[in-house]
């Protein structure tokens, strides 16, 4: 059920490395960003495969991971994504594409999670990645979505009475995402 696969879908930051992604699957992971809806079917959004443990590498050290965990500096060296999908909004097509954006990535993570797979939206990276990739001046890098089979587990639990949306991690490593309760994002019935 959808409901289900939402819920699945979670921001994982820790990985099993050593597990490939294949290019057929991360090209079916774009496929389903492709086919989700589009603000006036302009379709600016691009993307980029990157899966080979050299490329991942240098993606990698161009990331901010976890805002709300200042003292972790991100996954460690055998926890790390095994793949990355860039997600470009093509300025020659449209200046804009954030509506675009969060419905494309979200189809890819329900995708990943459909194949047991996790995944992180990364929108924290240095100029760095641009010397990487080398990209048209045409391409700005909007996302990178961090991609692997979770080692981690998240748990969606109940925003506490005080508001305190930051998620966190307990002492076993599992990481809590508070969320709003149903009534209280439900502005009203007419």
């Amino acid at each position: 059920m959808i409901k289900e696969l939402v819920k699945k879908a979670r921001s994982y930051r820790r990985f099993y490395q050593n597990e490939q992604i294949s290019e057929k699957i991360l090209r079916e992971l774009i496929d389903l960003a492709r086919l989700g809806g589009s603000a006036i079917n302009k379709q600016p959004l691009k993307y980029m495969i990157v899966n080979t443990p050299e490329t991942n590498a240098r993606i990698f050290d161009t990331l901010g991971w976890a805002g709300l965990l200042p003292d972790w500096s991100g996954p460690e060296e055998g926890e790390r994504p095994s793949a990355y999908i860039i997600c470009f909004l093509d300025t020659s097509i449209s200046e804009r594409a954030e509506v675009d954006l969060g419905i494309a990535t979200q189809n890819i993570l329900l995708g990943a999670v459909d194949r047991e797979l996790g995944g992180c939206r990364i929108g924290n990276f240095t100029t760095e990645i641009n010397n990487i990739i080398k990209i048209p001046e045409n391409l700005k890098v909007m996302l990178v979505i961090a991609l692997g089979k979770p080692k981690e587990k998240v748990i969606v639990e109940s925003m506490p009475s005080n508001g305190d949306f930051k998620y966190w991690r307990d002492e076993e490593g599992i990481h809590y995402v508070p969320k709003r309760s149903l009534e209280e994002v439900l502005v009203k019935k007419l």
